[in-house]
């Protein structure tokens, strides 16, 4: 079970993408889990054969728990016991099928607890553990009474449970996290007139917003301040060779998430704006990858469309740095001795002062700046 982000502990297994003796290539969804921002599709990090599927639809397992086993494609496969046969009629799932093989237990002597009397992976496991502790008083089954107990629990509606995710997180980043903050205003003339004269030409479908501008001067400056791209891990600042950046999308259903767009320094302006159009409805519906919600080096938020003319940020731990923007604004601009009206953005950072300094800080709002005012060239 991967982690999907510092505060998760723990999904629920939804469904298989895959099944036993089937070929599989890194990057394939292989699976799909439920956790407290959603379901994420899990990608497979491995090229190769999928040669067991450990987990039941519906087991909620712990962060590092085994789910597969994938061998690579020139192992051999291992040898497995002949299945055991069940009572008539009775149903078997092919996991417990596999496990019961596995672990050598006679089908026709475990109760199922699934629907029906289904027998399932937790019923074989349970008789394995009775057939190993035989002759000590073990109890019967008690797989039924677990699920009983379970079931009657009360759950937490989604949106309650990804405000319990982000609380957690964000507690955690502020009480070990040493903050420091910088802002600064940014002459938005010359990238508003850019987006003017290339949208002049595109169809209402085509069309670039600003935010597009944003996220690629935030690349650019990423490349001349390589430090804030990063992770503080184990003590020690690690700089990420990559830039994709965590863009933080709003919940209908309230709270966020801020999953990843790969690469945006080496994106055109056109493929970032498509990134954006697969990545927020996919956010909202739930429907994110694995890769997404764990591979961002740098996060950016906007809050412009509500009207917000400044937001600072929470840094996502292990990231080092996050971005705000607020509302572009006609604000009094001076230059050259005059004062005139000028669309005005307000660009913050909040970083890691374990990581960086304010000296490194303000490297990346001049960097940044300086990006905004030739747009064509991001």
């Amino acid at each position: 079970m991967p982690s999907l982000g510092a505060d998760m502990e723990a999904a629920t297994l939804v469904k298989w993408r895959v099944e036993p003796g089937q070929h599989v290539s890194r990057g394939d969804i292989i699976a799909e889990v439920d956790t407290d921002k959603g379901v994420i599709e899990i990608e497979c990090f491995e090229t190769g054969i999928v040669d067991r599927l450990l987990l039941e639809p519906g087991t909620k397992a712990p962060v590092g728990a085994l789910m597969a086993v994938i061998r690579s494609d020139g192992d051999r496969p291992r040898a497995e016991p002949p299945p055991t046969a069940p009572g008539p009629g009775v149903r078997v799932s092919p996991l417990a099928r596999k496990r019961a093989a596995e672990l050598g237990i006679d089908l026709g002597r475990v109760t199922g607890t699934g629907p029906g009397g289904a027998i399932q992976v937790a019923d074989v496991e349970s008789a394995s553990a009775r057939q190993g502790a035989a002759g000590a008083g073990e109890p019967g089954p008690v797989a039924s009474a677990q699920a009983a107990a379970q079931a009657a629990a009360p759950v937490a509606a989604p949106a309650e449970g990804m405000r319990r995710a982000i609380a957690a997180a964000m507690a955690k980043s502020k009480r070990e996290v040493p903050h420091y903050y910088l802002q600064t205003r940014i002459d938005m003339t010359r990238t508003l007139a850019w987006l003017h004269a290339e949208n002049a030409h595109r169809p209402i479908e085509a069309r670039l917003l600003p935010v597009v501008p944003l996220l690629k001067a935030v690349a650019a400056a990423l490349g001349d301040v390589p430090a804030l791209n990063g992770f503080w891990i184990e003590g020690e600042h690690r700089p990420a060779a990559d830039r994709h950046l965590g863009v933080a999308i709003a919940m209908k259903g309230g709270g966020l998430v801020a999953p990843a767009v790969h690469h945006v320094d080496r994106l055109s302006c056109d493929e970032v704006m498509a990134a954006l159009g697969d990545l927020i409805p996919r956010a909202r519906a739930g429907r994110l990858r694995s890769s997404e919600m764990t591979d961002a080096t740098i996060t950016v938020t906007s809050l412009g469309d509500l009207g917000v003319e400044t937001v600072f940020g929470i840094i996502y731990p292990p990231q080092v740095a996050i971005v705000g923007f607020g509302r572009i604004l006609e604000q009094p601009w001076a230059e050259g001795g005059l004062v005139t009206a000028r669309p005005i953005v307000t660009a913050t950072l909040a970083a890691d002062h374990r990581a960086t300094d304010g000296h490194t800080g303000g490297q990346f709002l001049d960097a940044l700046t300086r990006g905004l005012q030739a747009p064509e060239q991001l």
